[in-house]
C-alpha cells in the first residue's frame, strides 16, 4: 500500500515505472533462454547475497550469546574452522536464560511486524509458489533474518536453510510483482528462489536446483523449474563461494569403496530407521507445535517458554545447540568414539524435542538442519553398536553417517532425490550413492506408506496444483486472449484527484474499488470506498496485479485464483488501463467458446463433441462420486463448474446439484449423461 498526497508523482517514480515497464516489455518479447538468464541470475546474486547476510548475522549473534555471555563455543565443520566444541559451561546458568532471552526477542519482532515470518519458512515458502507466488513481504525477510538470527544464536535448536530459502524466495516474489510476470513465471522465481538460497548456504548448488523442483510435490516434481533453477542456483553459489568459501561444508570426507553385496544389509538397516525416525521427527514436531497452539498463552511467549526448555536439555546434552553441524562433523571421524555412547543414542530423539521446542513453538529456524544431525546420529548409533561384533562394517563411521543423513531427511522432506544429492556436495564424495540409494529408497517406502511429509504445504502431485488443474481442466482457456473477453473499465481514477472527488466518481459509478492511473494515464494499482473513508489522502494498493492485453484467460483465472482481489485491470504496452477482466468475464467467454466449438463440431457432422451439462437436485447421480455414478464409459468429464469454483475432477468427485459438467463424449452418449443429470 502507497500513500498519494493531492501533488504531481514525484520524478524518480516516472523513472521507476518506466524501467517497469521497459523490463517487463523486453521480458514478454525475448526468447525463454534469455528471459530466464537474466531472471535465474538476478535471482542467484539475491540469493547469495542473502546466504552471506544471514550466515554473518547467525554467526554474530552465536559469537555474542554463547561464547561472550554464556562462556561456550559451539563446535564447527571443516568449511567454518574445523573448531572443537567446549568441555564444558564456563556459565551453565546463563544457556537455558539466553535460549529463552533470544527466542522472545526474535518472536516479539516476528508478531508485531510480520507474523508469517513464524516458524521454519520452507513451508510458508512452498504454500506461496502454490497460492500466491506474488505475495510474500519483503518485511517477512528481513524480519526472518534477524528473528532466525537471535533464536538460532542464543541456542536454539534450528537450521538456517528455511530462513535463507525464504530470503531469496521473497525477493523472488518482489520481482514478480516489479515485472508483472505471469502467475507461472511467478511461480518459476519463487521456486528457484528457495532452491538457490538452500543451494547456496549448504554448498549445494545441484541439490539446491534439483530441490526447487522436488520439494513443492510429495510425489512428483515441477519440471519448469528445472533450467531456471540451474541458472540460479550456479551464480548464488558463485556469490557465495566468493565470500565465504568454495569448499564443501564438511570437507572431502574419504572414498568409500563397496566389496560385498553383505556390506548393503547394514546400509538397507540404516534405511529402515531412518524412515522410522524420519516419521517421528514429523509427528513429534507438529505435536509440539499443536501442544503449544492450544496454550492459553500469548504467542509471542510461547517461543521463550520453548527457549527455555532446550536450555535445560542442552545442559544435559550440549550437542542440542544451535544448528549442530559441527557435530556432524564429529561424527565423520575418530572423535566419534569420544562421544559417550548414551549421547549417540539419544540425540536423534533429543534433537527432535528441542527442534519442536524451538521452532515448533513458535520461534523462527529451519528444520532442515536439525533433520540433517537426527540422521547423521541414526547413522552414527548404528555404526557404535555394530563395529565391535561385525569386522566387515570397517572403523570408518563416514559412510553410515552420510546415509543416514540422507535417509533419514531425504524420506521425510519427500525430496530423496535433492537430499541425496546436497549431502553427496556437502561430504565431497559420490562414492556412496549405491548403498545411498538402497537406504534412501526403503526409507521412502516406509514414509510413503505412512503418507507423511515434514513440510505440511507439499501437494500431492502437479494435478492437485491450482495452476495445472486450471490448465488441463479448462483447455480452452488457453486459446482466448484477455482483449476478447475484458470488460469496459466502468470508472478509472486519477492519483491527483481529491479523495472527495474519487468518491463522487466511485459512487456514480457503482462500484466499490477502480484503477487508479498517473497524469500519462498509466497504471499506479487500485484504490477503494474504504480506502477513501480512511484518510484524507488517496492510499493506492500496488498489489494488486493487472493483466496485459495479450495474455491469455488460463492465465488471467489462474491470478484471480491465487490472490484475494476477484478482478483485475488490463493495460497495453503503456500501462494504459483498456479494460477489466473477472472470473464472471471468463466464465462466460468459456461458456460462449465451448458453444462455439460444440456447434463448429456439429457443423462437420462429426460423432464426437463437447457438451456443458447441468445437474439437477433430483439427479440420481447427485451425492455419488463420478467413479460410482453409472456415467457412460465414453464420456470424459474435463471440468465441473461449482459455483464461482472451477474443479478439475477425478474420480472421487462428489456431484452436486448446480455442478455443470463439461464433458467430451460421442453424441449419444453425451445424450444419456445430460438425460441421467436431468432425471429423464
Amino acid at each position: 500500500m502507497s500513500r498519494f498526497p493531492h501533488v504531481h508523482t514525484p520524478h524518480w517514480t516516472h523513472q521507476w515505472r518506466r524501467l517497469q515497464v521497459r523490463m517487463n516489455r523486453w521480458l514478454n518479447a525475448t526468447s525463454y533462454n534469455k528471459k530466464w538468464l537474466l531472471l535465474g541470475s538476478i535471482i542467484g546474486v539475491i540469493a547469495g547475497l542473502g546466504a552471506i547476510v544471514f550466515y554473518e548475522a547467525l554467526q554474530l549473534a552465536t559469537y555474542f550469546f554463547l561464547q561472550v555471555l554464556a562462556g561456550y563455543r559451539v563446535p564447527l565443520p571443516v568449511s567454518e574452522g574445523a573448531r572443537v566444541a567446549s568441555a564444558s559451561f564456563a556459565r551453565p546458568w546463563a544457556i537455558p536464560l539466553l535460549a529463552s532471552f533470544g527466542a522472545l526477542v526474535g518472536a516479539i519482532l516476528v508478531f508485531a511486524v510480520a507474523p508469517e515470518a513464524e516458524g521454519h519458512g520452507t513451508d510458508a515458502a512452498i504454500a506461496a509458489v502454490h497460492h500466491n507466488p506474488r505475495g510474500v513481504r519483503m518485511r517477512a525477510v528481513i524480519v526472518k533474518i534477524i528473528a532466525s538470527a537471535l533464536t538460532i544464536g542464543s541456542g536454539g535448536s534450528g537450521g538456517r536453510e528455511g530462513p535463507t530459502g525464504q530470503i531469496s524466495a521473497g525477493f523472488g516474489s518482489f520481482l514478480a510483482r516489479f515485472l508483472d510476470l505471469s502467475p507461472a513465471d511467478a511461480r518459476i522465481t519463487v521456486a528457484s528462489g528457495i532452491g538457490s538460497g538452500i543451494g547456496a548456504i549448504f554448498g549445494a548448488p545441484l541439490g539446491g536446483a534439483i530441490l526447487a523442483t522436488e520439494i513443492l510435490y510429495r510425489d512428483d516434481f515441477e519440471v519448469e523449474a528445472l533450467l531456471p533453477s540451474f541458472i540460479a542456483s550456479i551464480v548464488g553459489y558463485a556469490v557465495w563461494g566468493s565470500v565465504e568459501g568454495f569448499g564443501p561444508l564438511f570437507g572431502y570426507v574419504g572414498n568409500y569403496h563397496l566389496t560385498s553385496a553383505m556390506q548393503l544389509v547394514w546400509f538397507a538397516l540404516i534405511g529402515i530407521i531412518g524412515g522410522g525416525v524420519g516419521l517421528l521427527y514429523a509427528k513429534s514436531f507438529y505435536g509440539i507445535a499443536a501442544f503449544f497452539s492450544r496454550l492459553s498463552l500469548p504467542r509471542w511467549i510461547r517461543p521463550a517458554i520453548g527457549g527455555l526448555l532446550v536450555g535445560l536439555i542442552a545442559l544435559v546434552i550440549p550437542e542440542v545447540i544451535g544448528t549442530g553441524y559441527g557435530w556432524i562433523q564429529a561424527g565423520l571421524g575418530p572423535q566419534l568414539l569420544h562421544i559417550p555412547l548414551w549421547i549417540v543414542l539419544v540425540l536423534p530423539f533429543a534433537r527432535i524435542a528441542t527442534t519442536g521446542l524451538s521452532i515448533g513453538s513458535g520461534g523462527s529456524g529451519g528444520i532442515f538442519g536439525p533433520g540433517m544431525v537426527i540422521g547423521a546420529f541414526v547413522g552414527a548409533a548404528v555404526w557404535r553398536l555394530l563395529e565391535p561384533v561385525v569386522p566387515s562394517l570397517g572403523h570408518d563411521p563416514a559412510p553410515y553417517v552420510i546415509v543416514g543423513m540422507m535417509a533419514c531427511f531425504g524420506s521425510i522432506s519427500r525430496a530423496p532425490l535433492a537430499v541425496m544429492l546436497m549431502v553427496a556436495e556437502m561430504t565431497g564424495t559420490l562414492s556412496l550413492i549405491v548403498p545411498a540409494m538402497l537406504a534412501v529408497g526403503l526409507a521412502t517406502l516406509i514414509v510413503r506408506r505412512n503418507d507423511d511429509t515434514i513440510y505440511r504445504s507439499q501437494l500431492r502431485s502437479r494435478a492437485e496444483s491450482p495452476a495445472h488443474r486450471i490448465l488441463t481442466g479448462l483447455p480452452l482457456l488457453a486459446l482466448v486472449p484477455v482483449a476478447d473477453a475484458m470488460a469496459r473499465p466502468r470508472c478509472v481514477l486519477r492519483d491527483i484527484d481529491g479523495v472527495a472527488a474519487q468518491r463522487e466518481q466511485l459512487a456514480a459509478s457503482g462500484v466499490s474499488a477502480a484503477p487508479v492511473v498517473d497524469t500519462e494515464g498509466r497504471y499506479l494499482g487500485v484504490v477503494t470506498v474504504r480506502d477513501l473513508e480512511r484518510s484524507d489522502t488517496t492510499t493506492i494498493d500496488d498489489t494488486f496485479s493487472p493483466i496485459h492485453q495479450s495474455v491469455h484467460l488460463d492465465v488471467v483465472l489462474e491470478t484471480l485464483t491465487s490472490t484475494p482481489q476477484t478482478w483485475a485491470a488490463v493495460i497495453d504496452d503503456q500501462r494504459h488501463v483498456v479494460g477489466t477482466i473477472s472470473i464472471s468475464d471468463i466464465v462466460r467467454n468459456y461458456r460462449r467458446t465451448m458453444q462455439s466449438n460444440v456447434q463448429r463440431l456439429s457443423e462437420l457432422g462429426g460423432s464426437t463433441g463437447i457438451s456443458e451439462i447441468l445437474v439437477d437436485e433430483s439427479s440420481p447421480i447427485v451425492g455419488k462420486r463420478l467413479r460410482d455414478s453409472a456415467a457412460p464409459r465414453g464420456v470424459l468429464i474435463t471440468a465441473i463448474e461449482r459455483g464461482r469454483d472451477i474443479l478439475r475432477p477425478t474420480g472421487d468427485t462428489t456431484v452436486t446439484a448446480g455442478d455443470r459438467l463439461m464433458a467430451l463424449g460421442s453424441s449419444d452418449d453425451l445424450t444419456l449423461l445430460r438425460d441421467m443429470a436431468t432425471a429423464r
